[in-house]
């Protein structure tokens, strides 16, 4: 009886609210005309579907706010000449720093009248090959060339020759290659300890490995009616996130880092999860600083929220499942972690295979299934594609499986010992530097500098005088140092600590000197407000990469210390 009398009572109050707003909407619209109630009703619906539109677009209000500001002060002439300026100077920078040609080179923009010969093309080639002052050869870069061992290299030139005509879009016709791809992927599933319904497929680079996981996360999403698909993901995850999410029409999520360890807030990521998170995001190890994002604790979240969680171990994968043998222990970052649904893993970095090899892996098959595009009623026949691509080189296939097999397991532990050996002895001496610092505890192979006392990017461009290729970052300013083979090599991490040593001795004796040159453009980057000026610089620096106008040969000075290079 108590529940009837309840539910009587909640009727009565509602039928009474109901009865005030009928006599309200009543007296409102007493003495209208019908076709005036009309107008109301749709200009109603329009402002609500306007302020739908508005409300819950993908950016956020205050986002969407600020770029209308920016736009509005680009229109005023005082401040779009200034910009425009300062923008064509910017631009002009990256110019010649990118454009550079060996005297008397020009652009061959037409083809040649008559096909050159063999020993004339062979001639041209070595121009280009020649092309550029930064040795990688001599360990100065950081990353880029992981190996460049020359019988590994002779090896890949004569397997790709091989199969250079393949192409696995055909596997009845090249059943090889298909068989070396399903092994590369076996091979991979295996090292990160995955079962057997583990499974995955080889891509073009860790960028469309990470694509692809995003795709299939989405479409399991929207399958679940997730109406606007978001990835989790920290701040330091690696761009490719948001150029998925920008692709794929989703929402990105980014998690601040805790700034002692800089790994990934993991109470922070709990808070970002929401009813539209289609994935998590974690990364073994993180690009910018080489530290290794907590997998075991953010598994537990996918778990709790039976969220898909995605581990990008693009960079370092291939050192990491060899570093327990190798002598170095690490927290558990693979498929043994519950919760962890797929990982991307560059073949063509750690795994030192030919550039364009990376592998996405799937826990079970059911998530490689979202990856997949299949056309079914297309008038060509059913196409169907397990990638971005419909046609892929076969011969880079074949080369990374070659490569696999060439170094195995013992040859991938002992250059793994080697690299985090050289990572450490690099660590252990830069500490002794009193003016820099090294952000976070780095486990794998990069290593990234800071300093509380002068712009680190004059560091960056002292470096750079003495040969050196580091990689410059932000937010925070800093510059790291990814460890390959190159560098265990005679005593080229002895020269890398005696350059910096030398080089922050130089900077010391006028601290607050302002940066130039690259660094200067990187510190600007940083602080402009208006981030989409930030994104027309970058415009022109790719438009760069495809001109063909003979450049103008006036080079910008630079400084690290306080003389001229």
């Amino acid at each position: 009886m108590e529940l009837r009398e309840t539910l009587d009572l909640y009727k009565e109050t509602v039928e009474l609210y109901l009865g005030w707003g009928t006599s309200y909407v009543n007296t409102w619209f007493q003495g209208m005309e019908p076709w005036q109630i009309a107008a109301i009703t749709v200009m109603a619906t329009l402002l609500a579907v306007w302020l739908h539109g508005f409300l819950f677009k993908r950016q956020s209000i205050s986002s969407r706010l600020r770029k209308f500001f920016f736009r509005i002060i680009r229109k005023m002439p005082f401040f779009a000449a200034s910009i425009q300026k300062k923008l064509d100077k910017a631009l002009s920078d990256l110019a010649s720093s990118v454009l550079t040609l060996e005297d008397g080179m020009t652009y061959v923009t037409s083809l040649p009248a008559h096909g050159l010969t063999e020993s004339d093309l062979l001639a041209k080639i070595k121009e280009y090959t020649t092309m550029g002052e930064v040795c990688w050869e001599k360990g100065q870069v950081s990353g880029t060339v992981y190996s460049g061992e020359e019988q590994l290299t002779k090896l890949m030139v004569k397997v790709y020759g091989d199969f250079a005509w393949s192409n696995p879009l055909h596997p009845d016709i090249f059943p090889g290659v298909r068989k070396m791809e399903a092994e590369v992927v076996r091979m991979s599933c295996t090292l990160f300890q995955g079962g057997p319904d583990s499974c995955g497929t080889v891509t073009s680079g860790g960028t469309e490995s990470i694509l692809m996981a995003c795709k299939a996360y989405r479409d399991l999403g929207l399958e679940r009616g997730v109406k606007y698909p978001e990835i989790v993901a920290p701040i330091s995850a690696h761009a490719a996130f948001d150029k998925a999410a920008h692709y794929f029409g989703m929402n990105i999520v980014h998690v601040p880092l805790d700034k002692e360890t800089m790994q990934v807030d993991v109470k922070a990521m709990k808070r970002a999860i929401s009813r539209n998170t289609v994935m998590l995001v974690c990364s073994a190890p993180q690009f910018p600083h080489g530290v290794m994002d907590p997998v075991e604790k953010i598994g537990k979240l996918a778990r709790d929220y039976e969220i898909p969680l995605h581990v990008d171990a693009c960079l370092g994968g291939f050192l990491i499942v060899f570093m327990e043998k190798a002598g170095y222990s690490l927290p558990p970052f693979d498929f043994r972690v519950k919760g962890v649904t797929s990982i991307s893993a560059d073949t063509h970095k750690y795994g030192y295979a030919p550039k364009g090899s990376s592998v996405v892996l799937y826990s079970d098959k059911k998530y490689r299934h979202y990856q997949f595009f299949v056309a079914p009623d297309w008038q060509g026949g059913i196409y169907a594609s397990p990638t971005i691509a419909g046609s892929r080189p076969g011969g880079i296939i074949a080369a990374c499986w070659a490569t696999m097999m060439y170094k195995g397991e013992d040859g991938y532990v002992k250059a793994t010992k080697k690299i985090i050996d050289t990572a450490r002895h690099i660590i252990a001496h830069l500490k002794k530097i009193k003016e820099i610092f090294i952000f976070g505890k780095p486990e794998v192979s990069v290593v990234a500098i800071g300093s509380d006392i002068f712009d680190i990017f004059r560091l960056s461009n002292a470096m750079t005088s003495k040969g050196w290729n580091l990689n410059t970052l932000q937010f925070p300013s800093s510059i790291h140092i990814c460890v390959t083979l190159l560098h265990t090599r005679g005593s080229v991490a002895d020269r890398f600590v005696g350059d910096v040593r030398q080089s922050v001795a130089e900077i010391m004796k006028n601290p607050a000197e302002k940066t130039t040159g690259r660094g200067a453009i990187y510190g600007m980057a940083q602080s402009i407000p208006d981030r989409s000026l930030v994104t027309e610089i970058s415009h022109g620096f790719l438009d760069c990469l495809y001109s063909t106008e003979l450049p103008n040969n006036e080079k910008s000075h630079m400084n690290g210390d306080s003389t001229k290079h």
